[in-house]
């Protein structure tokens, strides 16, 4: 059995800010630990110093029984240049090299070496690289790679329903981003390692996939400390909270502790915050007694110089009390606005006539009308995202049957994975200002109301997954478009963002099409359109979760 303890952790931003002065925890033997709180306090940044990504800058960090980390980001970025995404793979990575990505040191050496053999192979077949490729081979097979290749049969069996012989060399680029992380929760639950840090596993996964995963934190043996903001995986599965709070002026975020499960975890923080509200009003009483009995003292040792050493005395307890400081200031909460505007549009804005996703989905009809909120739900890799990507204008969807927007509709795209390559390299502010033609007062403005303003310098790659949708967000709301289509827009988001970003929608005029796998979040549509195991893609009046994988040749 594995553990965790980080002890006194601190760690300093570029900038010199303080992020982390004084973090420490433990997750215990076999326990499944949630790690909580806004985007950008510095929940990834926490478990990038664990798994070793980034050094911190004091404390200590303790493990025990071998380590398995789910990054934020899993699979390719989308570009050449990955060093800003640590465990990132080239756009042309195979299925295989996730699965390598993320296996123990010794296979992952001995896999990458039977690459290299296999490509001087095909360069120059000569008796040296064949010497070469059959040490690699003989390499493997001592590391128990073959072993390992059987454990990854079972992997994509269940989470790409093809063995792996047949699953291997398929690009990652060709998986939805559920089916990338369920293939590496599969890989790291059957893996050696007693401890896993997963950021944010559930994101891209749907429902059924969703189930799976609480089952299976439920049922491992394996110590496991992950990030989630999926409010049902929480209650289901955290025995204990651990809560990343940010703090005033620059002040870095704290680390607090609560030893329950995720049901009793907004009222015991709601008492904390009350008991930071008592402790701050009886500092306040206390300074403004002893404030007042130096005044009266000083007064009155100016007529009777009996009273001076009484006055001595108060101004030494007061400068003490001063020294010592107020309490800690409760952490900050949020304030997000998002102020999606739209505008009207003809009566239908979508139309769809017999339309085929070749390979993917059966023929259906289907007419969108000016403000309706349609969920699009079913299981990972039935074609919603093709789907948005078609209706967003990408030639690349291949499909049969006919469909066209209607007078004024002005589609605006929110990416499920976050592939922007064209924003790498570029500040918050400046992608802000020179794509939308604002000044350096309107573009703080936006970005103070995505509680963006202080990451203004920072680079599109540096931000958090849930600070780069907030961002995406508010380039659609600059962008002036009528018709939204949102790709999983929560699954990033911190539960105060993931509200704001409804109440927006609520406000939106316009028409909302948003592929979703939060069974929060879909309540709040109007329409429920289902890509159905069986290939059909049919209405239903409430959120269907139980359709499972599509049945079809892979």
């Amino acid at each position: 059995m594995g553990h965790v303890e980080i002890s006194h952790l601190e760690y300093y931003l570029p900038d010199g800010r303080v992020l982390f002065d004084d973090a420490s925890f433990r997750v215990g033997e076999g326990s499944a630990v949630a790690l909580v709180g806004a985007n950008g306090a510095g929940k990834t940044t926490l478990l990038r110093m664990i798994a070793g990504d980034i050094q911190s800058h004091g404390g200590t960090v303790t493990i025990s029984g071998g380590l398995g980390v789910m990054r934020q980001f899993v699979g390719t970025t989308g570009r050449e240049d990955q060093r800003e995404t640590p465990g990132a793979l080239p756009p042309d990575a195979s299925v295989r090299d996730l699965l390598v990505s993320v296996a123990p040191p010794r296979i992952a050496k001995a896999a990458k070496a039977v690459d290299a053999a296999e490509l001087a192979m095909m360069a120059q077949d000569d008796e040296k690289t064949q010497m070469a490729y059959a040490q690699a081979l003989s390499d493997w097979a001592d590391a128990d790679g073959y072993d390992y290749e059987t454990d990854w049969d079972v992997c994509t069996t269940a989470a790409l329903g093809m063995p792996f012989d047949r699953a291997q060399f398929r690009g990652l680029n060709t998986l939805s981003g559920g089916e990338q992380k369920r293939l590496v929760l599969e890989a790291l639950l059957r893996g050696p390692e007693e401890v896993l840090l997963l950021d944010e596993p559930d994101n891209y996964l749907d429902v059924p996939g969703k189930r799976w995963l609480e089952e299976a934190i439920r049922s491992t043996s394996k110590t496991v400390l992950y990030i989630s903001h999926d409010r049902e995986l929480l209650s289901r599965t955290a025995e204990k909270i651990i809560a990343v709070e940010s703090g005033f002026g620059g002040g870095g975020s704290s680390v607090w502790v609560h030893g329950g499960g995720f049901d009793s975890f907004h009222e015991a923080r709601k008492e904390r915050f009350a008991r930071f509200e008592e402790l701050g009003r009886r500092w306040d009483e206390e300074h403004a007694k002893l404030k007042k009995l130096v005044v009266n003292l000083r007064q009155a040792a100016s007529v009777s110089h009996a009273l001076a050493t009484r006055y001595a005395a108060a101004q030494t307890r007061l400068k003490k009390f001063e020294e010592a400081g107020r309490p800690e200031e409760p952490p900050r909460e949020q304030s997000i606005s998002m102020r999606l505007k739209g505008g009207r549009t003809g009566v239908r804005s979508l139309t769809l006539e017999n339309l085929e996703l070749t390979g993917l989905m059966k023929p259906f009809d289907l007419e969108v009308f000016y403000g309706e909120r349609v969920a699009v739900l079913g299981s990972n890799g039935s074609g919603k995202s093709h789907f948005l990507r078609m209706l967003a204008g990408d030639d690349s969807v291949k499909h049969t049957g006919s469909w066209k927007l209607g007078a004024r509709v002005v589609p605006g795209h929110f990416r499920q994975t976050h592939a922007h390559p064209e924003l790498f390299g570029r500040t918050v502010r400046s992608i802000v200002e020179e794509e939308h033609a604002l000044s350096r007062g309107a573009a703080m403005g936006a970005l103070r109301r995505y509680e963006l303003d202080r990451q203004e310098e920072q680079k599109f790659e540096s931000l958090s997954g849930g600070q780069q949708a907030r961002l995406m967000i508010l380039k659609l709301e600059l962008s002036g478009v009528t018709a939204l289509l949102l790709d999983e827009p929560t699954d990033n988001l911190d539960l105060e963002s993931a509200e704001a970003l409804q109440e927006g929608l609520e406000a939106f005029e316009g028409t909302v099409l948003c592929v979703t796998h939060d069974r929060w979040f879909a309540r709040s549509f109007d329409r429920f359109l289902v890509f159905g195991s069986d290939g059909r893609v049919y209405e239903a009046p409430e959120p269907v979760w139980d359709e499972t994988r599509v049945v079809r040749d892979r």
